[in-house]
Protein backbone atom coordinates (compact mmCIF):
# COMPACT_ATOMS: atom_id res chain seq x y z
CA UNK A 1 0.00 0.00 0.00
CA UNK A 2 1.38 3.41 -0.98
CA UNK A 3 1.45 5.89 1.87
CA UNK A 4 0.25 9.36 0.88
CA UNK A 5 2.36 12.05 2.58
CA UNK A 6 0.59 14.71 4.63
CA UNK A 7 0.64 18.03 2.79
CA UNK A 8 -0.32 20.12 5.80
CA UNK A 9 -2.99 20.93 8.36
CA UNK A 10 -5.75 23.51 8.67
CA UNK A 11 -8.17 24.75 11.32
CA UNK A 12 -10.94 27.22 10.53
CA UNK A 13 -14.45 28.27 11.45
CA UNK A 14 -16.37 26.56 8.64
CA UNK A 15 -16.03 23.32 6.67
CA UNK A 16 -16.03 25.18 3.34
CA UNK A 17 -13.32 27.55 4.57
CA UNK A 18 -11.12 24.66 5.65
CA UNK A 19 -11.77 22.75 2.41
CA UNK A 20 -10.64 25.77 0.39
CA UNK A 21 -7.30 25.67 2.21
CA UNK A 22 -7.07 21.93 1.52
CA UNK A 23 -7.79 22.61 -2.16
CA UNK A 24 -4.86 25.01 -2.40
CA UNK A 25 -2.50 22.55 -0.72
CA UNK A 26 -3.59 19.73 -3.03
CA UNK A 27 -2.99 22.03 -6.00
CA UNK A 28 0.62 22.29 -4.88
CA UNK A 29 0.35 25.58 -3.02
CA UNK A 30 1.95 26.45 0.29
CA UNK A 31 0.40 27.52 3.61
CA UNK A 32 0.09 31.12 2.41
CA UNK A 33 -1.76 30.13 -0.75
CA UNK A 34 -4.00 27.99 1.45
CA UNK A 35 -4.84 30.75 3.91
CA UNK A 36 -5.64 33.16 1.06
CA UNK A 37 -7.96 30.64 -0.61
CA UNK A 38 -9.56 29.91 2.75
CA UNK A 39 -10.24 33.56 3.43
CA UNK A 40 -11.87 34.22 0.06
CA UNK A 41 -14.12 31.25 0.80
CA UNK A 42 -14.84 32.50 4.33
CA UNK A 43 -16.23 35.69 2.78
CA UNK A 44 -18.93 33.47 1.26
CA UNK A 45 -19.37 30.82 3.96
CA UNK A 46 -19.01 33.15 6.97
CA UNK A 47 -20.32 36.44 5.53
CA UNK A 48 -21.29 38.04 8.83
CA UNK A 49 -17.81 37.49 10.27
CA UNK A 50 -15.56 38.53 7.42
CA UNK A 51 -15.73 40.34 4.11
CA UNK A 52 -13.58 41.96 1.41
CA UNK A 53 -14.81 45.17 3.06
CA UNK A 54 -13.06 44.48 6.38
CA UNK A 55 -9.50 44.06 7.61
CA UNK A 56 -7.16 41.79 9.53
CA UNK A 57 -3.71 40.46 10.28
CA UNK A 58 -1.55 37.55 9.17
CA UNK A 59 1.27 36.17 11.29
CA UNK A 60 3.45 34.42 8.73
CA UNK A 61 6.52 32.31 9.30
CA UNK A 62 8.06 31.14 6.04
CA UNK A 63 10.08 27.94 6.44
CA UNK A 64 13.54 28.74 7.78
CA UNK A 65 12.80 32.44 8.19
CA UNK A 66 11.79 34.76 11.02
CA UNK A 67 8.07 35.35 11.62
CA UNK A 68 6.48 38.60 10.47
CA UNK A 69 3.07 40.20 10.68
CA UNK A 70 1.12 41.59 7.76
CA UNK A 71 -1.12 44.36 9.12
CA UNK A 72 -4.03 45.08 6.78
CA UNK A 73 -6.49 46.26 9.39
CA UNK A 74 -8.94 49.12 8.90
CA UNK A 75 -7.57 52.67 8.73
CA UNK A 76 -9.33 55.87 9.78
CA UNK A 77 -10.38 58.27 7.00
CA UNK A 78 -8.12 61.23 6.20
CA UNK A 79 -10.94 63.73 6.83
CA UNK A 80 -13.86 63.70 9.25
CA UNK A 81 -17.26 65.01 8.32
CA UNK A 82 -19.40 66.80 10.93
CA UNK A 83 -21.37 64.39 13.12
CA UNK A 84 -24.65 65.91 11.96
CA UNK A 85 -23.82 65.05 8.34
CA UNK A 86 -23.11 61.34 8.73
CA UNK A 87 -25.17 58.16 8.64
CA UNK A 88 -24.40 56.69 12.09
CA UNK A 89 -26.86 55.09 14.52
CA UNK A 90 -27.07 52.35 17.19
CA UNK A 91 -28.44 48.81 16.96
CA UNK A 92 -28.46 46.06 19.56
CA UNK A 93 -27.12 42.54 19.03
CA UNK A 94 -28.92 39.93 21.13
CA UNK A 95 -26.66 37.07 22.27
CA UNK A 96 -29.54 35.51 24.21
CA UNK A 97 -28.03 36.14 27.64
CA UNK A 98 -26.69 39.63 26.96
CA UNK A 99 -27.25 42.60 24.66
CA UNK A 100 -24.39 44.49 23.01
CA UNK A 101 -24.72 47.84 21.29
CA UNK A 102 -23.04 48.55 17.95
CA UNK A 103 -23.26 51.53 15.62
CA UNK A 104 -23.75 51.16 11.89
CA UNK A 105 -24.31 53.27 8.77
CA UNK A 106 -21.90 54.71 6.23
CA UNK A 107 -20.47 56.94 8.96
CA UNK A 108 -19.15 53.82 10.71
CA UNK A 109 -17.00 52.66 7.78
CA UNK A 110 -13.21 52.80 8.02
CA UNK A 111 -10.88 52.23 5.06
CA UNK A 112 -10.96 48.46 4.32
CA UNK A 113 -7.67 46.58 4.14
CA UNK A 114 -8.55 42.96 3.38
CA UNK A 115 -8.22 43.05 -0.40
CA UNK A 116 -4.90 44.90 -0.36
CA UNK A 117 -3.65 42.64 2.42
CA UNK A 118 -4.43 39.38 0.62
CA UNK A 119 -2.87 40.59 -2.61
CA UNK A 120 0.23 41.83 -0.76
CA UNK A 121 0.62 38.45 0.97
CA UNK A 122 0.13 36.75 -2.39
CA UNK A 123 2.82 38.84 -4.07
CA UNK A 124 5.27 38.26 -1.23
CA UNK A 125 4.66 34.62 -0.30
CA UNK A 126 2.17 32.95 -2.64
CA UNK A 127 2.98 30.48 -5.41
CA UNK A 128 -0.33 29.72 -7.15
CA UNK A 129 -2.22 32.19 -9.42
CA UNK A 130 -4.92 34.20 -7.66
CA UNK A 131 -7.51 32.86 -10.11
CA UNK A 132 -6.79 29.38 -8.72
CA UNK A 133 -7.01 30.53 -5.11
CA UNK A 134 -10.36 32.24 -5.60
CA UNK A 135 -11.89 29.21 -7.35
CA UNK A 136 -13.49 27.52 -4.26
CA UNK A 137 -15.11 30.80 -3.24
CA UNK A 138 -16.50 31.36 -6.75
CA UNK A 139 -18.01 27.89 -6.87
CA UNK A 140 -19.60 28.33 -3.45
CA UNK A 141 -20.96 31.81 -4.21
CA UNK A 142 -22.59 30.53 -7.40
CA UNK A 143 -23.96 27.22 -6.14
CA UNK A 144 -24.90 28.59 -2.71
CA UNK A 145 -23.80 27.67 0.80
CA UNK A 146 -26.02 25.69 3.14
CA UNK A 147 -26.35 27.78 6.31
CA UNK A 148 -25.20 25.81 9.35
CA UNK A 149 -26.44 26.26 12.90
CA UNK A 150 -23.65 28.63 13.94
CA UNK A 151 -23.97 30.94 10.94
CA UNK A 152 -27.76 31.02 11.41
CA UNK A 153 -27.29 31.93 15.07
CA UNK A 154 -24.76 34.68 14.25
CA UNK A 155 -27.04 36.12 11.59
CA UNK A 156 -29.91 36.12 14.08
CA UNK A 157 -27.75 37.88 16.70
CA UNK A 158 -27.03 40.77 14.31
CA UNK A 159 -30.43 40.65 12.63
CA UNK A 160 -31.07 44.42 13.01
CA UNK A 161 -27.98 45.15 10.87
CA UNK A 162 -29.04 42.87 8.02
CA UNK A 163 -32.57 44.27 8.10
CA UNK A 164 -31.33 47.86 8.20
CA UNK A 165 -31.57 48.37 4.44
CA UNK A 166 -33.82 46.85 1.79
CA UNK A 167 -30.87 45.65 -0.30
CA UNK A 168 -29.22 43.80 2.59
CA UNK A 169 -32.53 42.33 3.75
CA UNK A 170 -33.24 41.09 0.21
CA UNK A 171 -29.84 39.48 -0.26
CA UNK A 172 -29.93 37.64 3.08
CA UNK A 173 -33.66 36.89 3.06
CA UNK A 174 -35.00 33.36 3.31
CA UNK A 175 -36.29 31.98 0.02
CA UNK A 176 -38.87 30.05 2.01
CA UNK A 177 -40.18 33.10 3.85
CA UNK A 178 -39.04 36.46 2.49
CA UNK A 179 -40.08 38.20 5.72
CA UNK A 180 -37.18 36.70 7.67
CA UNK A 181 -33.46 36.13 7.18
CA UNK A 182 -32.07 32.86 5.86
CA UNK A 183 -32.03 30.15 8.52
CA UNK A 184 -30.30 26.90 9.36
CA UNK A 185 -30.37 24.35 6.55
CA UNK A 186 -31.35 26.89 3.88
CA UNK A 187 -29.16 27.83 0.93
CA UNK A 188 -27.63 31.31 0.81
CA UNK A 189 -26.68 32.47 -2.69
CA UNK A 190 -24.19 35.33 -3.11
CA UNK A 191 -23.76 35.58 -6.92
CA UNK A 192 -22.80 39.27 -6.93
CA UNK A 193 -19.99 38.61 -4.47
CA UNK A 194 -18.80 35.75 -6.67
CA UNK A 195 -18.63 38.08 -9.68
CA UNK A 196 -16.67 40.61 -7.63
CA UNK A 197 -14.16 38.02 -6.45
CA UNK A 198 -13.70 36.80 -10.04
CA UNK A 199 -13.07 40.37 -11.20
CA UNK A 200 -10.55 40.94 -8.39
CA UNK A 201 -8.67 37.77 -9.31
CA UNK A 202 -8.49 38.95 -12.93
CA UNK A 203 -7.73 42.64 -12.38
CA UNK A 204 -5.95 42.73 -9.01
CA UNK A 205 -6.36 44.92 -5.95
CA UNK A 206 -6.24 48.17 -7.93
CA UNK A 207 -9.84 47.44 -8.92
CA UNK A 208 -10.83 47.85 -5.27
CA UNK A 209 -8.60 50.81 -4.39
CA UNK A 210 -8.46 52.82 -7.61
CA UNK A 211 -10.97 51.33 -10.03
CA UNK A 212 -14.69 50.71 -10.29
CA UNK A 213 -15.16 49.43 -6.73
CA UNK A 214 -13.31 52.47 -5.37
CA UNK A 215 -15.73 54.67 -7.33
CA UNK A 216 -18.67 52.77 -5.77
CA UNK A 217 -17.31 53.34 -2.26
CA UNK A 218 -16.55 57.02 -2.90
CA UNK A 219 -20.03 57.71 -4.27
CA UNK A 220 -21.86 55.71 -1.58
CA UNK A 221 -20.06 57.47 1.27
CA UNK A 222 -20.28 60.93 -0.27
CA UNK A 223 -24.01 60.66 -0.98
CA UNK A 224 -24.96 58.41 1.93
CA UNK A 225 -23.22 60.09 4.85
CA UNK A 226 -19.80 58.45 5.16
CA UNK A 227 -16.29 59.76 5.69
CA UNK A 228 -14.38 57.72 3.07
CA UNK A 229 -13.36 58.98 -0.33
CA UNK A 230 -11.09 57.90 -3.18
CA UNK A 231 -8.03 59.43 -1.54
CA UNK A 232 -8.41 57.15 1.49
CA UNK A 233 -8.59 54.09 -0.73
CA UNK A 234 -5.74 55.12 -3.03
CA UNK A 235 -3.42 55.77 -0.08
CA UNK A 236 -4.11 52.50 1.78
CA UNK A 237 -1.12 50.18 2.27
CA UNK A 238 -0.62 46.86 4.03
CA UNK A 239 2.22 47.16 6.57
CA UNK A 240 4.73 44.48 7.55
CA UNK A 241 5.76 44.47 11.22
CA UNK A 242 8.08 42.54 13.49
CA UNK A 243 5.94 40.47 15.89
CA UNK A 244 6.15 40.78 19.64
CA UNK A 245 8.37 38.06 21.13
CA UNK A 246 7.16 37.11 24.62
CA UNK A 247 8.98 34.38 26.60
CA UNK A 248 6.71 32.55 29.04
CA UNK A 249 8.06 29.75 31.21
CA UNK A 250 9.62 27.23 28.77
CA UNK A 251 7.79 28.63 25.74
CA UNK A 252 7.97 31.68 23.45
CA UNK A 253 4.95 33.46 22.00
CA UNK A 254 5.18 35.50 18.80
CA UNK A 255 2.10 37.67 18.36
CA UNK A 256 0.58 40.80 16.82
CA UNK A 257 2.48 43.97 17.84
CA UNK A 258 1.23 47.54 18.35
CA UNK A 259 -0.63 49.49 17.12
CA UNK A 260 -2.83 46.40 17.62
CA UNK A 261 -3.45 45.91 21.32
CA UNK A 262 -4.50 42.27 21.67
CA UNK A 263 -1.03 40.69 21.50
CA UNK A 264 0.47 43.21 23.90
CA UNK A 265 -2.31 42.65 26.44
CA UNK A 266 -1.94 38.86 26.19
CA UNK A 267 1.78 39.34 26.86
CA UNK A 268 1.00 41.58 29.83
CA UNK A 269 -1.27 38.90 31.33
CA UNK A 270 1.31 36.15 30.76
CA UNK A 271 4.03 38.21 32.44
CA UNK A 272 1.78 38.92 35.42
CA UNK A 273 1.07 35.21 35.83
CA UNK A 274 4.73 34.33 35.42
CA UNK A 275 5.75 36.80 38.12
CA UNK A 276 3.08 35.48 40.50
CA UNK A 277 4.93 32.17 40.55
CA UNK A 278 5.27 28.89 38.73
CA UNK A 279 3.01 27.08 41.20
CA UNK A 280 0.09 29.49 41.19
CA UNK A 281 -3.41 28.14 41.67
CA UNK A 282 -4.94 25.20 39.71
CA UNK A 283 -6.68 26.84 36.79
CA UNK A 284 -10.00 25.02 37.24
CA UNK A 285 -10.26 25.78 40.96
CA UNK A 286 -12.19 28.71 42.39
CA UNK A 287 -8.96 30.43 43.59
CA UNK A 288 -7.36 29.80 40.19
CA UNK A 289 -10.27 31.28 38.28
CA UNK A 290 -10.51 34.23 40.66
CA UNK A 291 -6.79 34.86 40.16
CA UNK A 292 -7.25 34.66 36.38
CA UNK A 293 -10.19 37.09 36.57
CA UNK A 294 -8.01 39.47 38.60
CA UNK A 295 -5.34 39.29 35.91
CA UNK A 296 -7.99 40.08 33.29
CA UNK A 297 -9.15 43.06 35.37
CA UNK A 298 -5.58 44.35 35.67
CA UNK A 299 -5.07 43.86 31.95
CA UNK A 300 -8.13 46.01 31.23
CA UNK A 301 -6.85 48.67 33.64
CA UNK A 302 -3.43 48.56 32.00
CA UNK A 303 -5.08 49.04 28.61
CA UNK A 304 -6.79 52.24 29.77
CA UNK A 305 -3.59 53.48 31.38
CA UNK A 306 -1.59 52.76 28.25
CA UNK A 307 -4.05 54.74 26.16
CA UNK A 308 -4.02 57.67 28.58
CA UNK A 309 -0.21 57.74 28.97
CA UNK A 310 0.72 56.73 25.40
CA UNK A 311 2.30 53.47 26.59
CA UNK A 312 0.95 51.19 23.88
CA UNK A 313 4.28 49.56 23.12
CA UNK A 314 6.65 47.15 24.84
CA UNK A 315 7.01 49.55 27.79
CA UNK A 316 3.76 48.01 29.00
CA UNK A 317 5.81 44.88 29.81
CA UNK A 318 8.29 46.84 31.96
CA UNK A 319 9.10 44.98 35.18
CA UNK A 320 8.47 47.95 37.45
CA UNK A 321 5.06 48.55 35.90
CA UNK A 322 4.20 44.87 36.27
CA UNK A 323 5.03 45.02 39.99
CA UNK A 324 2.24 47.54 40.54
CA UNK A 325 -0.32 45.12 39.12
CA UNK A 326 1.08 41.98 40.77
CA UNK A 327 0.13 43.42 44.17
CA UNK A 328 -3.41 43.96 42.91
CA UNK A 329 -3.68 40.33 41.77
CA UNK A 330 -2.22 38.82 44.94
CA UNK A 331 -4.29 40.99 47.28
CA UNK A 332 -7.49 41.23 45.30
CA UNK A 333 -10.63 42.12 47.19
CA UNK A 334 -14.21 41.44 46.23
CA UNK A 335 -14.49 42.14 42.51
CA UNK A 336 -16.43 45.40 42.47
CA UNK A 337 -17.63 40.51 17.51
CA UNK A 338 -17.61 39.48 14.43
CA UNK A 339 -14.25 37.90 13.68
CA UNK A 340 -12.94 34.65 12.22
CA UNK A 341 -9.58 32.90 12.31
CA UNK A 342 -7.74 30.43 10.06
CA UNK A 343 -4.54 28.52 10.93
CA UNK A 344 -2.51 26.59 8.34
CA UNK A 345 0.81 24.74 8.37
CA UNK A 346 2.36 22.87 5.45
CA UNK A 347 4.87 20.04 5.38
CA UNK A 348 7.66 22.39 4.26
CA UNK A 349 7.39 24.27 7.57
CA UNK A 350 5.48 27.36 6.43
CA UNK A 351 3.03 28.67 9.02
CA UNK A 352 0.10 31.05 8.57
CA UNK A 353 -2.23 32.41 11.27
CA UNK A 354 -4.84 34.77 9.82
CA UNK A 355 -7.47 36.71 11.79
CA UNK A 356 -9.94 38.94 9.95
CA UNK A 357 -13.10 40.87 10.70
CA UNK A 358 -15.82 42.97 9.14
CA UNK A 359 -16.96 44.21 12.52
CA UNK A 360 -20.67 43.50 12.25
CA UNK A 361 -21.09 45.23 8.90
CA UNK A 362 -22.36 48.76 8.24
CA UNK A 363 -25.84 47.62 7.12
CA UNK A 364 -25.48 48.75 3.48
CA UNK A 365 -24.67 46.56 0.50
CA UNK A 366 -22.18 48.26 -1.80
CA UNK A 367 -24.07 48.61 -5.07
CA UNK A 368 -24.09 45.35 -7.01
CA UNK A 369 -20.73 44.14 -5.65
CA UNK A 370 -22.21 41.82 -3.03
CA UNK A 371 -19.97 43.46 -0.41
CA UNK A 372 -21.08 44.90 2.90
CA UNK A 373 -18.41 47.27 4.21
CA UNK A 374 -17.21 47.24 7.83
CA UNK A 375 -18.49 49.30 10.77
CA UNK A 376 -15.13 49.62 12.56
CA UNK A 377 -15.77 53.28 13.48
CA UNK A 378 -18.96 52.11 15.22
CA UNK A 379 -17.38 49.47 17.47
CA UNK A 380 -16.97 50.55 21.09
CA UNK A 381 -14.11 48.05 21.53
CA UNK A 382 -12.14 49.82 18.79
CA UNK A 383 -13.08 53.32 19.97
CA UNK A 384 -12.59 53.22 23.76
CA UNK A 385 -12.10 56.99 23.85
CA UNK A 386 -15.58 57.52 22.43
CA UNK A 387 -17.14 57.72 18.97
CA UNK A 388 -16.24 60.51 16.54
CA UNK A 389 -12.98 61.17 18.42
CA UNK A 390 -10.71 59.06 16.20
CA UNK A 391 -7.56 60.62 14.79
CA UNK A 392 -7.59 60.96 11.00
CA UNK A 393 -5.29 58.81 8.85
CA UNK A 394 -4.37 56.31 11.59
CA UNK A 395 -4.38 52.52 11.71
CA UNK A 396 -7.10 51.45 14.12
CA UNK A 397 -6.04 49.35 17.09
CA UNK A 398 -7.42 45.83 17.36
CA UNK A 399 -7.72 42.91 19.75
CA UNK A 400 -6.92 40.47 16.94
CA UNK A 401 -3.83 38.47 17.83
CA UNK A 402 -2.83 35.76 15.34
CA UNK A 403 0.04 34.02 17.10
CA UNK A 404 2.82 31.46 16.96
CA UNK A 405 3.73 29.48 20.08
CA UNK A 406 7.02 27.61 20.34
CA UNK A 407 7.10 25.19 23.27
CA UNK A 408 10.27 23.81 24.86
CA UNK A 409 9.58 20.24 23.69
CA UNK A 410 9.80 21.31 20.04
CA UNK A 411 6.08 21.79 19.43
CA UNK A 412 5.04 24.71 17.23
CA UNK A 413 1.45 25.99 17.36
CA UNK A 414 -0.34 28.43 15.04
CA UNK A 415 -3.41 29.89 16.69
CA UNK A 416 -5.73 32.85 16.95
CA UNK A 417 -9.32 33.68 17.76
CA UNK A 418 -12.34 35.76 16.95
CA UNK A 419 -14.41 37.40 19.65
CA UNK A 420 -13.80 41.15 20.00
CA UNK A 421 -12.62 41.91 23.55
CA UNK A 422 -12.79 38.21 24.39
CA UNK A 423 -9.98 37.43 21.92
CA UNK A 424 -7.28 38.15 24.47
CA UNK A 425 -8.92 36.11 27.24
CA UNK A 426 -9.64 33.15 24.92
CA UNK A 427 -6.08 32.96 23.60
CA UNK A 428 -4.64 33.50 27.09
CA UNK A 429 -6.56 30.55 28.52
CA UNK A 430 -5.59 28.25 25.66
CA UNK A 431 -1.92 29.23 26.12
CA UNK A 432 -2.13 28.46 29.84
CA UNK A 433 -3.69 25.07 29.11
CA UNK A 434 -0.92 24.27 26.62
CA UNK A 435 2.10 25.55 28.54
CA UNK A 436 1.19 25.25 32.23
CA UNK A 437 -1.03 22.17 32.05
CA UNK A 438 0.57 20.58 28.95
CA UNK A 439 -2.82 19.48 27.63
CA UNK A 440 -3.50 18.18 24.12
CA UNK A 441 -4.51 20.91 21.68
CA UNK A 442 -8.17 19.88 21.43
CA UNK A 443 -8.58 19.75 25.23
CA UNK A 444 -6.89 23.13 25.65
CA UNK A 445 -9.42 24.67 23.28
CA UNK A 446 -12.60 22.86 24.35
CA UNK A 447 -12.36 23.24 28.14
CA UNK A 448 -14.61 25.94 29.67
CA UNK A 449 -13.49 29.57 29.85
CA UNK A 450 -14.15 32.74 31.76
CA UNK A 451 -14.06 36.40 30.80
CA UNK A 452 -13.90 39.36 33.18
CA UNK A 453 -14.85 42.83 31.97
CA UNK A 454 -16.56 45.88 33.43
CA UNK A 455 -16.96 44.29 36.86
CA UNK A 456 -18.76 41.25 35.42
CA UNK A 457 -17.40 37.70 35.53
CA UNK A 458 -18.81 35.61 32.69
CA UNK A 459 -18.24 31.88 33.07
CA UNK A 460 -19.09 28.87 30.92
CA UNK A 461 -20.58 25.66 32.24
CA UNK A 462 -18.26 22.72 32.76
CA UNK A 463 -16.45 23.61 35.98
CA UNK A 464 -17.29 21.76 39.19
CA UNK A 465 -20.46 23.00 40.92
CA UNK A 466 -18.59 24.04 44.06
CA UNK A 467 -16.40 26.31 41.94
CA UNK A 468 -19.46 28.32 40.86
CA UNK A 469 -20.67 28.59 44.46
CA UNK A 470 -17.29 29.84 45.66
CA UNK A 471 -17.02 32.39 42.85
CA UNK A 472 -20.52 33.70 43.57
CA UNK A 473 -19.31 34.46 47.07
CA UNK A 474 -16.34 36.46 45.80
CA UNK A 475 -17.75 38.38 42.82
CA UNK A 476 -20.66 40.79 43.08
CA UNK A 477 -21.66 40.25 39.45
CA UNK A 478 -21.38 36.84 37.83
CA UNK A 479 -23.12 35.43 34.76
CA UNK A 480 -23.15 31.67 34.17
CA UNK A 481 -23.57 30.62 30.53
CA UNK A 482 -25.34 27.26 30.14
CA UNK A 483 -23.32 26.05 27.13
CA UNK A 484 -20.21 26.82 25.12
CA UNK A 485 -20.86 30.10 23.28
CA UNK A 486 -19.14 32.18 20.59
CA UNK A 487 -19.13 35.04 23.13
CA UNK A 488 -16.01 33.37 24.59
CA UNK A 489 -14.09 33.46 21.30
CA UNK A 490 -13.18 30.76 18.84
CA UNK A 491 -9.59 29.51 18.87
CA UNK A 492 -8.72 27.50 15.75
CA UNK A 493 -5.22 26.02 15.89
CA UNK A 494 -2.78 23.61 14.28
CA UNK A 495 0.44 22.29 15.77
CA UNK A 496 3.46 20.35 14.56
CA UNK A 497 6.08 18.37 16.48
CA UNK A 498 8.59 16.67 14.25
CA UNK A 499 6.50 15.27 11.41
CA UNK A 500 3.32 14.92 13.47
CA UNK A 501 0.48 17.40 13.00
CA UNK A 502 -2.31 18.06 15.49
CA UNK A 503 -5.41 20.13 14.69
CA UNK A 504 -8.25 21.62 16.72
CA UNK A 505 -11.24 23.74 15.77
CA UNK A 506 -13.17 25.56 18.46
CA UNK A 507 -16.76 24.26 18.66
CA UNK A 508 -17.86 27.68 19.94
CA UNK A 509 -17.35 29.05 16.43
CA UNK A 510 -18.01 26.08 14.18
CA UNK A 511 -14.42 24.86 14.28
CA UNK A 512 -13.32 22.43 11.57
CA UNK A 513 -9.78 21.01 11.58
CA UNK A 514 -7.98 18.24 9.72
CA UNK A 515 -4.76 17.23 7.99
CA UNK A 516 -4.42 17.06 4.21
Amino acid sequence: MTRIPIRGAVAAGHAATAEAAAFALREGGNAFDAVIAAHWCACVAEPVLTSPGGGGFLLARPAGAAPRVFDFFAHTPRTRRPVGDIDFYPVHADFGTTLQEFHIGYGSVATPGTVRGLFTIHRELGTLPMRVLVHPALELARSGVRVNALQAYILDVVRPIYLATAQAAHRFASREDGCRLVGEGEILHLPELGETLEALAAEGDRLFYEGEIAAHIDRACREGGGHLDRNDLRAYRAVQRKPLRIPYRDAVLFTNPPPASGGLLIGFALKLLERIGAAGEPMDSAPGLAQLAAVMRCTAEARLRAQAEDLFDERLLDQELLKQYIHSVRHRGRAARGTTHISVMDRAGNLAALTTSNGEGCGHMLGDTGIMLNNMLGEEDLNPGGFHRWQPDQRLTSMMAPSLLEVGDGTTVALGSGGSNRIRSAILQVLLRLVDEQLPLQDAICLPRIHYEKELLSIESGFEERVYRQLEGEFERIKCWPDRNLFFGGVHAVSKKGNVFETAGDPRRGGVAFTI
